[in-house]
């Protein structure tokens, strides 16, 4: 064969299997190399490298020409094989615009707003974005829509999630339950098991395609760098970026983001995830939006929104309002006011006359310890305690003497040890606040609590007591922090959202205040602490407060009220704090820019330097005068504004004026085109067919489909069920149990309610759409419907002329990175016997007007007639063209962008070179550094934008020659 036949998009016939080829290449000696990916129904999507002469002189290799296919009849009833076949082939048709296919479609109450992060990012050359939307607003489902999009595009077969350790289980619930997305939990037990399987040399990330894993597993530098450096995936996902980026702040820190940096060369697509994914400081920012485009910024000190808005999308409640309280109702707030006890009065005595000469001389303002100690006492006197005996161990075994400070502290530790639970004055008021303003009695498992408490003595001692209290059975409370094992941490998560397990109260520290989905079976939640953090408030208050709660979310603040002197303005300072959350929720969106430190390290020490100061109206005045802006502004899309994302002075930006808001991208969504009116009738006619073809075989398919409420009963095929064997088992049905399938989003919500009831990991009710696994088995079952290179012919009695015949042609042509871009389905007409064309159009017309799947033909089983098969090659150039002009088209909209993106480049490496003149000429160090230093940095713009350029060719560049293939032929005898 010609080697212009050879070309991307082309099909080929190698080791007894079809391929779909990708790219051509040539090896060292220059034999031709093509890269291929299986089309074969059972070698689907892998992908292989043959070289072409080694394997024509094996005779293994032949290109499949589409005039040389074998058309054959069909004895199905009523061409039902046929159509079967047609319909597989139009589902493998890979979507070539950037309107949403799929992903509104998923298990979910989608509103508007969750569909504008899939919208923007497809409408990227390449997908990488910043989803950063508020607490509560479903930032993982907008994650899982632009997911299942890229998975229908052909481009999700390998997929890591990232994310942190609490957030393993629900992660991957959410993308299995709602949108058939298998993810892998790889924690610490399953990488041994992994790692017990394969070889030492293996690559423990090649073993499987989908998978979801700890950051702080993978932070292991050393022992992971050599497996994500030779792995590569078409999706990454980063959840709680904000852990990633470059803060400088400790090792642990500059290990996550090393991490992240690799990662992120790993994927085309990067999505990153976070609702607090800025600390004020420029460089901060500018390391994840590096992640996502390193060419948008030349200076990571100073840029602007318009150097980076394309590369993130960022909404709060108050912009979305409309859309969220459809589902979420108005939180009720209270302040609980609890009064001292006497004992606790003599603590608070003693705090407001405690000076420390030693440690107090070399504190900074925000760091005396009598407010660290304060501050423990708010929590409760057990955290107290704990910080008096800590400090007082460090001073007696430090080098330098402290005598006074330990004279100090000493008259603390016999009065902190005297209160007990009695005399415990905040948690006898949330006792009252439980049993008496609530009536709970925990005998609903539908009603559990959350009570957080940023201090580790203060939960213990809630976890010891409460459940005597209350009268709870064992295993009613339970704890989560930080210094939990990942398994632990996963069982806890999954114990709280299962209604029969016992757990009916959990007692948190600050690691369930990100990300985790609370609200399944939880309205109340319970500050036993107020966090002296506004960020570190609304991440908490989001547990419960968020998309998907169906009661009105109860939150309360537990405030200890002392006589003591200086112990007011503390309390005043908290109240403000709560009050400004609040204004937050309502007014404003974010409540970082009430300090404008936008990390919650930073707020709490511009709260403690309050505190210290007694300053709680000059606080509250600077608070409200950092946010008088915002009250002022209406948002359209709630983008933040540039100057506040980062901390920065008005005159840092633009001429001083804040960059005005854009609105969001315009969601254009549509329905691929399908024979059948709707899935379930695709469904129900595919089992019928597998069904028909076991009982040749002597088997019997156990179904039971319910028609009416479109939701069915299998027992899985051995081929179906080698599918499930591939998944987690977490996920996988019991063996022997029938799978149970619906297409009704309301029913499955119900299924995982009572799964969550019935102690279940697993709803046992799956999404029946068409990302699921059953559907993506019977479409490749339609593909073997017809042995290779053969198509069906189609007598039908009515809808065409007499003897006029339709050949129905899918044509491929990509880009040059092998990615479809002109798919097209032709329907090439003749008159008669004759060889000349009558008309060319879209199969898609053809098809309405005979209404193909939607109405019968009868199948009268007649002969081939040897005028149809002449008419092949024909056919073929009449649609080879059809494709050409397709290509200019194609060409024709696309030069513009591919013209704007190569200008774009060229600006981006001007500037990048121009910061790096700047930073040469105010080096202060030898020359012969600073000229190796230059050289270096030189070289690394120079890759980095080549890198780019060549990307951006690739997919704005079509292929010249159309790929075809002949799938069908419909005729009507004269």
């Amino acid at each position: 064969m010609s080697a212009a036949v050879l070309a991307p998009g082309a099909r080929i016939e190698c080791r007894s299997a079809e391929w779909m080829v990708r790219s051509l290449g040539r090896s060292s000696d220059g034999q031709q190399v093509v890269d291929v990916v299986g089309v074969s129904a059972f070698l689907r999507e892998k992908e292989a490298r043959f070289i072409v002469e080694v394997e024509q002189a094996a005779g293994s290799f032949k290109v499949l020409q589409p005039e040389d296919t074998e058309l054959v009849a069909d004895p199905s009833p009523q061409y039902r094989d046929s159509l079967l076949f047609l319909e597989a082939h139009l589902r493998r048709t890979v979507p070539t615009d950037a309107s949403l296919v799929v992903g509104h479609l998923a298990a979910m109450d989608v509103m508007d707003f969750q569909l504008q992060p899939a919208a923007k990012a497809l409408a990227m050359p390449r997908q990488r974005l910043l989803i950063a939307d508020a607490v509560g607003l479903g930032k993982t489902l907008e994650c899982g829509i632009l997911c299942s999009e890229l998975i229908r595009r052909g481009r999700g077969k390998r997929i890591l999630v990232v994310t942190t350790k609490s957030m393993l289980v629900q992660f991957q619930k959410e993308f299995w339950t709602r949108f058939s997305i298998p993810l892998v939990r790889l924690d610490s037990e399953t990488i041994q098991k992994v790692r017990a399987k394969v070889s030492t040399s293996q690559n423990v990330f090649h073993y499987y395609d989908k998978t979801i894993v700890s950051i702080d597993t993978l932070k292991n530098d050393r022992e992971y760098r050599f497996y994500l450096e030779n792995a590569s995936w078409d999706i990454i996902v980063i959840d709680e970026c904000q852990n990633v980026a470059e803060r400088a702040k400790g090792a642990q820190k500059s290990q996550r983001a090393r991490l992240a940096n690799r990662l992120a060369t790993r994927s085309d697509t990067l999505i990153l995830l976070s609702a607090t994914p800025h600390d004020g400081k420029a460089e901060s920012f500018a390391s994840l939006m590096n992640m996502l485009d390193a060419t948008a910024i030349a200076n990571p000190s100073h840029y602007t929104k318009e150097d980076i808005k394309d590369l993130y999308v960022r909404r709060f409640r108050k912009d979305v309002i409309a859309d969220l309280r459809k589902t979420v109702k108005e939180r009720e707030s209270r302040d609980v006011e609890c009064r001292a006890s006497e004992r606790e009065e003599r603590v608070f005595a003693l705090l407001a006359k405690l000076k420390l000469p030693d440690a107090d001389a070399k504190a900074k303002a925000g760091q005396l310890f009598r407010t660290t100690l304060a501050k423990s006492m708010l929590s409760s006197p057990m955290a107290a305690l704990e910080t008096v005996r800590n400090r007082l161990q460090k001073l007696r075994a430090g080098a330098t003497p402290a005598p006074a400070d330990i004279a100090a502290l000493e008259p603390l530790e016999p009065v902190l040890v005297a209160i007990g639970a009695e005399d415990f004055s905040k948690y006898q008021r949330l006792l009252q606040l439980i049993r008496s303003d609530w009536s709970w009695n925990g005998k609903d498992p539908k009603d559990r609590l959350v009570i957080f408490t940023g201090r580790r003595e203060s939960q213990r001692f809630l976890v010891e007591h409460l459940p005597q209290d209350l009268g709870l059975p064992k295993g009613a409370v339970v704890q989560l922090d930080g210094a939990m094992a990942d398994v632990e941490q996963t069982k806890v998560v999954e114990q709280f959202a299962q209604g029969k397990e016992a757990v009916r109260i959990l007692v948190a520290t600050e690691v369930a205040s990100e990300g985790l989905n609370l609200h399944y079976l939880s309205h109340r939640l319970v500050h036993f602490d107020i966090p002296w953090s506004l960020m570190t408030l609304q991440q908490r208050n989001g547990r419960i407060d968020r998309y998907g709660q169906p009661q009105q979310p109860q939150i309360r603040y537990l405030l200890t009220a002392s006589r003591s002197e200086g112990m007011g303005d503390t309390e005043k300072i908290l109240r403000v704090l709560i009050k400004k959350d609040a204004q937050a929720q309502q007014n404003i969106g974010d409540p970082s820019v009430f300090l404008r430190v936008f990390d919650p390290a930073a707020e709490e020490t511009a709260i403690e330097k309050a505190v210290e100061a007694g300053d709680a109206s000059g606080l509250e005045a600077r608070m409200d005068a950092n946010a008088e802006r915002y009250l002022k502004q209406a948002s359209d899309d709630g983008l933040f504004n540039f100057d506040d994302l980062y901390g920065v002075d008005d005159g840092d930006t633009t001429d001083g004026n804040v960059i005005p808001d854009e609105s969001g991208p315009t969601v254009q969504r549509s329905r691929a085109f399908s024979l059948f009116p709707s899935l379930w009738s695709y469904v129900e006619r595919s089992l019928e067919a597998v069904s028909e073809q076991m009982e040749r075989r002597s088997e019997k398919l156990d179904l039971k489909p319910y028609p009416a409420e479109e939701r069915l009963e299998l027992s899985p095929p051995k081929d179906l069920q080698r599918r499930y064997d591939r998944y987690p088992r977490e996920l996988q049905p019991p063996r022997g149990q029938r799978l149970a399938l619906s297409t009704d989003p309301e029913a499955l919500q119900a299924a995982l309610e009572q799964a969550r009831r019935q102690d279940s990991a697993r709803p046992e009710l799956e999404y029946l759409w068409d990302l699921h696994p059953l559907v993506d088995w019977l479409a490749d079952r339609g593909l073997i419907a017809f042995a290779r290179h053969q198509a069906p012919v189609l007598q039908l009695s009515e809808g065409l002329d007499p003897g006029e015949v339709v050949m129905v042609l899918q044509g491929t042509i990509p880009n040059q990175r092998g990615v479809p871009v002109v798919q097209e389905w032709v329907a090439v007409h003749f008159a008669g016997s004759g060889l000349r064309v009558a008309a060319v159009e879209p199969f898609q017309a053809v098809a309405e007007r005979l209404q193909l799947s939607r109405r019968s033909y009868a199948n009268p089983g007649s002969t081939i007639a040897e005028s149809i098969k002449q008419q092949r090659k024909v056919a073929v150039d009449a649609a080879h063209q059809y494709l050409l002009d397709c290509r200019e088209q194609w060409k024709e909209r696309m030069q513009p962008e591919l013209e704007a993106q190569r200008q774009r480049l060229r600006r981006l490496r001007g500037r990048q070179v121009e910061q790096l003149e700047l930073a040469y000429a105010a080096d202060q160090r030898p020359r012969q550094i600073k000229d190796k230093k230059r050289t270096a940095d030189q070289k690394a713009i120079e890759e980095r934008f080549k890198d780019h350029e060549r990307f951006v060719e690739e997919v704005m560049t079509i292929e010249p020659a159309p790929y075809l293939k002949l799938v069908a032929v419909l005729h009507r005898e004269a």
